[in-house]
Protein backbone atom coordinates (compact mmCIF):
# COMPACT_ATOMS: atom_id res chain seq x y z
CA UNK A 1 0.00 0.00 0.00
CA UNK A 2 1.17 3.51 -0.87
CA UNK A 3 -0.46 6.69 0.76
CA UNK A 4 -0.81 9.15 -1.61
CA UNK A 5 -3.37 12.82 -1.78
CA UNK A 6 -5.52 13.77 0.40
CA UNK A 7 -6.35 11.58 4.05
CA UNK A 8 -8.56 13.40 6.35
CA UNK A 9 -7.53 13.75 9.95
CA UNK A 10 -11.60 12.76 11.37
CA UNK A 11 -12.61 15.02 13.85
CA UNK A 12 -14.68 12.83 16.88
CA UNK A 13 -17.81 14.69 17.28
CA UNK A 14 -19.32 14.95 20.81
CA UNK A 15 -22.61 15.74 22.61
CA UNK A 16 -23.57 15.90 25.59
CA UNK A 17 -20.17 14.34 26.40
CA UNK A 18 -20.97 11.17 24.26
CA UNK A 19 -19.36 10.59 20.90
CA UNK A 20 -22.00 11.55 18.45
CA UNK A 21 -22.42 8.66 16.30
CA UNK A 22 -24.78 9.84 13.55
CA UNK A 23 -22.60 12.72 13.49
CA UNK A 24 -19.75 10.84 12.93
CA UNK A 25 -21.49 8.96 10.20
CA UNK A 26 -22.41 12.66 8.52
CA UNK A 27 -18.71 13.39 8.71
CA UNK A 28 -17.24 10.00 7.07
CA UNK A 29 -20.01 9.90 4.37
CA UNK A 30 -19.05 13.09 3.51
CA UNK A 31 -14.93 12.63 2.94
CA UNK A 32 -15.83 9.58 0.92
CA UNK A 33 -18.52 11.26 -0.62
CA UNK A 34 -15.66 13.86 -1.46
CA UNK A 35 -13.59 11.98 -2.56
CA UNK A 36 -10.42 12.09 -0.23
CA UNK A 37 -8.25 9.31 -0.68
CA UNK A 38 -7.75 7.94 2.41
CA UNK A 39 -9.38 8.44 6.22
CA UNK A 40 -7.58 8.87 9.55
CA UNK A 41 -9.52 8.12 12.78
CA UNK A 42 -7.93 8.39 16.28
CA UNK A 43 -5.47 11.26 15.63
CA UNK A 44 -4.57 13.62 17.58
CA UNK A 45 -7.58 15.61 15.45
CA UNK A 46 -9.72 12.99 16.97
CA UNK A 47 -9.04 13.88 20.66
CA UNK A 48 -8.06 10.42 21.06
CA UNK A 49 -6.22 10.59 23.81
CA UNK A 50 -9.52 11.74 25.82
CA UNK A 51 -11.68 8.42 24.31
CA UNK A 52 -11.85 5.54 26.25
CA UNK A 53 -10.71 2.18 25.19
CA UNK A 54 -14.56 1.17 23.74
CA UNK A 55 -15.09 4.48 22.09
CA UNK A 56 -11.31 3.66 19.95
CA UNK A 57 -12.57 0.68 19.33
CA UNK A 58 -16.16 1.65 18.20
CA UNK A 59 -14.84 4.97 16.07
CA UNK A 60 -13.04 2.61 13.89
CA UNK A 61 -16.13 0.26 13.23
CA UNK A 62 -17.62 2.21 12.25
CA UNK A 63 -15.22 4.72 10.20
CA UNK A 64 -14.11 1.09 8.18
CA UNK A 65 -17.87 0.66 7.68
CA UNK A 66 -18.47 3.91 6.04
CA UNK A 67 -14.80 4.03 4.09
CA UNK A 68 -15.76 2.33 1.01
CA UNK A 69 -12.78 0.20 0.52
CA UNK A 70 -10.70 3.49 1.01
CA UNK A 71 -7.36 2.77 3.58
CA UNK A 72 -8.24 3.72 7.15
CA UNK A 73 -4.88 4.86 9.03
CA UNK A 74 -5.78 4.75 13.01
CA UNK A 75 -3.79 6.53 15.11
CA UNK A 76 -2.59 4.25 17.97
CA UNK A 77 0.67 6.21 19.86
CA UNK A 78 0.96 7.17 23.30
CA UNK A 79 4.31 7.67 24.71
CA UNK A 80 5.11 4.38 26.07
CA UNK A 81 5.38 0.93 24.19
CA UNK A 82 3.51 -0.72 26.67
CA UNK A 83 0.47 1.47 25.95
CA UNK A 84 0.79 1.64 22.08
CA UNK A 85 1.53 -2.04 21.76
CA UNK A 86 -2.05 -2.17 23.68
CA UNK A 87 -3.34 -0.13 21.61
CA UNK A 88 -2.37 -2.03 18.57
CA UNK A 89 -3.65 -4.99 20.15
CA UNK A 90 -7.18 -3.50 21.06
CA UNK A 91 -7.39 -1.86 17.09
CA UNK A 92 -6.11 -4.58 15.12
CA UNK A 93 -8.91 -6.87 14.33
CA UNK A 94 -10.79 -4.46 12.79
CA UNK A 95 -8.69 -4.32 10.01
CA UNK A 96 -6.98 -1.01 10.03
CA UNK A 97 -4.46 -0.44 6.57
CA UNK A 98 -2.12 1.17 8.99
CA UNK A 99 -1.56 2.40 12.17
CA UNK A 100 -0.61 6.20 12.91
CA UNK A 101 2.28 6.40 15.65
CA UNK A 102 3.64 9.98 17.11
CA UNK A 103 6.61 10.47 18.27
CA UNK A 104 6.41 9.67 22.42
CA UNK A 105 5.71 12.69 23.93
CA UNK A 106 6.24 14.53 27.22
CA UNK A 107 9.03 11.82 27.74
CA UNK A 108 11.68 13.58 25.09
CA UNK A 109 13.48 10.45 24.04
CA UNK A 110 16.68 10.62 21.98
CA UNK A 111 16.83 9.66 18.48
CA UNK A 112 18.53 6.40 19.53
CA UNK A 113 15.18 5.79 21.36
CA UNK A 114 13.15 6.91 18.86
CA UNK A 115 14.79 4.33 16.91
CA UNK A 116 14.26 1.49 18.99
CA UNK A 117 10.32 2.67 20.18
CA UNK A 118 9.39 2.75 16.27
CA UNK A 119 11.24 -1.11 15.86
CA UNK A 120 10.05 -2.33 17.95
CA UNK A 121 6.30 -1.09 17.06
CA UNK A 122 6.67 -2.42 13.92
CA UNK A 123 7.80 -5.68 14.80
CA UNK A 124 4.99 -6.08 17.36
CA UNK A 125 2.36 -6.01 14.25
CA UNK A 126 1.49 -7.01 10.69
CA UNK A 127 -0.10 -3.95 9.55
CA UNK A 128 2.14 -0.96 8.30
CA UNK A 129 3.16 2.14 10.11
CA UNK A 130 3.27 5.27 9.62
CA UNK A 131 5.64 7.52 12.17
CA UNK A 132 4.07 10.55 12.94
CA UNK A 133 6.57 13.71 13.73
CA UNK A 134 4.88 16.75 15.53
CA UNK A 135 7.41 18.71 17.40
CA UNK A 136 5.27 21.19 18.52
CA UNK A 137 3.05 18.32 20.23
CA UNK A 138 5.69 15.92 21.34
CA UNK A 139 8.44 17.87 22.44
CA UNK A 140 10.87 16.06 20.70
CA UNK A 141 12.05 15.99 17.07
CA UNK A 142 12.27 12.92 14.87
CA UNK A 143 15.54 14.10 12.78
CA UNK A 144 15.94 12.98 9.20
CA UNK A 145 18.66 10.87 10.06
CA UNK A 146 16.72 8.77 12.75
CA UNK A 147 13.53 8.66 10.02
CA UNK A 148 15.58 7.96 7.44
CA UNK A 149 17.11 4.47 9.20
CA UNK A 150 13.45 3.86 10.01
CA UNK A 151 12.25 4.03 6.48
CA UNK A 152 14.74 0.76 5.68
CA UNK A 153 12.52 -1.49 8.11
CA UNK A 154 10.06 -3.78 6.14
CA UNK A 155 6.92 -2.11 8.47
CA UNK A 156 7.34 1.19 8.15
CA UNK A 157 5.93 2.61 5.25
CA UNK A 158 5.35 6.22 5.84
CA UNK A 159 5.81 9.30 7.87
CA UNK A 160 3.71 12.19 8.50
CA UNK A 161 5.74 15.27 8.88
CA UNK A 162 4.04 18.47 11.23
CA UNK A 163 7.66 19.46 11.96
CA UNK A 164 7.35 22.42 9.60
CA UNK A 165 11.10 22.19 8.97
CA UNK A 166 11.32 22.28 5.26
CA UNK A 167 15.37 21.47 4.82
CA UNK A 168 14.94 18.44 6.68
CA UNK A 169 11.76 17.69 5.32
CA UNK A 170 13.77 17.45 1.93
CA UNK A 171 16.40 15.63 3.38
CA UNK A 172 13.60 12.86 3.94
CA UNK A 173 12.75 13.22 0.77
CA UNK A 174 15.88 12.74 -1.09
CA UNK A 175 16.93 10.21 0.95
CA UNK A 176 13.90 7.96 1.26
CA UNK A 177 13.76 4.39 -0.21
CA UNK A 178 11.33 3.41 -2.78
CA UNK A 179 7.72 2.68 -1.37
CA UNK A 180 8.52 5.18 1.21
CA UNK A 181 5.71 8.03 1.83
CA UNK A 182 6.18 11.46 3.03
CA UNK A 183 2.97 12.79 4.25
CA UNK A 184 2.61 17.15 4.90
CA UNK A 185 1.00 16.95 8.45
CA UNK A 186 0.54 20.82 7.80
CA UNK A 187 -1.87 21.93 5.64
CA UNK A 188 -0.23 25.08 4.79
CA UNK A 189 2.92 23.39 3.53
CA UNK A 190 1.24 20.63 1.17
CA UNK A 191 1.65 22.77 -1.94
CA UNK A 192 6.07 23.48 -1.28
CA UNK A 193 6.33 19.65 0.13
CA UNK A 194 4.67 18.11 -2.95
CA UNK A 195 6.06 20.36 -4.92
CA UNK A 196 9.58 19.13 -3.54
CA UNK A 197 8.26 15.62 -4.23
CA UNK A 198 5.98 14.63 -1.07
CA UNK A 199 3.31 12.06 -1.61
CA UNK A 200 0.32 14.50 -0.18
CA UNK A 201 -1.25 15.45 3.03
CA UNK A 202 -2.90 14.46 6.34
CA UNK A 203 -5.26 17.19 6.68
CA UNK A 204 -6.67 18.62 9.05
CA UNK A 205 -8.42 21.40 6.45
CA UNK A 206 -10.10 19.19 4.53
CA UNK A 207 -12.90 17.90 7.48
CA UNK A 208 -14.26 21.72 5.94
CA UNK A 209 -13.46 21.78 2.64
CA UNK A 210 -12.86 18.36 1.60
CA UNK A 211 -13.48 18.46 -2.17
CA UNK A 212 -10.76 21.31 -2.34
CA UNK A 213 -8.38 19.78 -0.73
CA UNK A 214 -9.00 16.50 -2.57
CA UNK A 215 -8.71 18.90 -5.99
CA UNK A 216 -5.47 20.76 -4.39
CA UNK A 217 -3.53 17.27 -3.86
CA UNK A 218 -5.16 15.89 -7.52
CA UNK A 219 -3.81 18.89 -9.06
CA UNK A 220 -0.32 18.15 -7.58
CA UNK A 221 0.12 14.68 -8.04
CA UNK A 222 -0.68 15.53 -12.04
CA UNK A 223 1.87 18.21 -12.12
CA UNK A 224 -0.92 20.74 -12.76
CA UNK A 225 0.92 23.40 -10.81
CA UNK A 226 -0.82 26.88 -12.02
CA UNK A 227 -4.22 25.03 -10.47
CA UNK A 228 -2.44 23.47 -7.41
CA UNK A 229 -1.31 27.13 -6.65
CA UNK A 230 -4.40 29.26 -7.85
CA UNK A 231 -6.57 26.66 -5.16
CA UNK A 232 -3.82 27.12 -2.81
CA UNK A 233 -4.16 30.30 -2.10
CA UNK A 234 -7.18 30.19 -2.08
CA UNK A 235 -7.16 28.13 0.83
CA UNK A 236 -4.88 29.86 2.54
CA UNK A 237 -7.58 31.80 4.67
CA UNK A 238 -8.68 28.38 5.79
CA UNK A 239 -5.41 27.26 7.15
CA UNK A 240 -4.82 29.52 8.79
CA UNK A 241 -8.60 29.87 10.36
CA UNK A 242 -8.20 25.95 11.62
CA UNK A 243 -5.27 26.89 14.07
CA UNK A 244 -6.43 30.09 15.38
CA UNK A 245 -6.96 27.91 18.81
CA UNK A 246 -5.39 24.53 19.13
CA UNK A 247 -6.65 21.88 16.44
CA UNK A 248 -9.41 20.74 16.46
CA UNK A 249 -11.08 23.51 18.50
CA UNK A 250 -11.41 25.48 15.42
CA UNK A 251 -12.11 22.99 13.36
CA UNK A 252 -15.22 21.73 14.81
CA UNK A 253 -16.37 25.15 15.65
CA UNK A 254 -16.29 25.41 11.68
CA UNK A 255 -18.07 21.98 11.34
CA UNK A 256 -20.86 23.30 13.41
CA UNK A 257 -21.35 25.80 11.93
CA UNK A 258 -21.67 23.69 8.51
CA UNK A 259 -24.15 21.61 10.54
CA UNK A 260 -22.22 18.67 10.46
CA UNK A 261 -21.64 18.44 14.49
CA UNK A 262 -21.36 20.23 17.84
CA UNK A 263 -18.91 22.29 18.85
CA UNK A 264 -18.34 20.45 21.91
CA UNK A 265 -15.10 19.39 23.30
CA UNK A 266 -13.58 17.37 26.22
CA UNK A 267 -11.22 18.84 28.58
CA UNK A 268 -8.71 19.99 28.60
CA UNK A 269 -9.85 21.68 25.62
CA UNK A 270 -12.62 23.84 25.56
CA UNK A 271 -15.05 25.32 22.94
CA UNK A 272 -14.35 27.71 20.56
CA UNK A 273 -14.40 31.41 21.81
CA UNK A 274 -16.91 33.51 19.99
CA UNK A 275 -13.80 35.43 18.01
CA UNK A 276 -13.03 32.00 16.45
CA UNK A 277 -16.65 31.47 15.33
CA UNK A 278 -16.36 34.66 13.38
CA UNK A 279 -13.45 33.94 11.95
CA UNK A 280 -14.63 30.89 10.43
CA UNK A 281 -17.94 32.55 9.55
CA UNK A 282 -16.15 35.08 6.91
CA UNK A 283 -13.93 31.86 5.63
CA UNK A 284 -16.71 29.78 5.07
CA UNK A 285 -18.87 32.02 3.13
CA UNK A 286 -16.89 30.71 0.28
CA UNK A 287 -17.49 26.73 1.02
Amino acid sequence: MVLKGCGTALVTPFRDGKVDWEALERLVRRQVQAGVDFLVPLGSTAETPCLEDEEKVDVLRLVKSLSGGKPVVAGCGTNSLTATLRNIRLLSSLGPDAFLVVVPYYNKPTQEGMYQYFKAVSEATDIPIVLYNVPGRTGADLLPATALRLAQLPGIIAVKEASGNIPHIREILAGRPDGFAVLSGNDDQTLELMQAGADGVISVASNLAPQRMKALTDAALSGEWDQARSLDAALKPLYEACFVESNPIPVKAGLSLQGYCTAEMRLPLTPAVEGTFEILRRVLETE
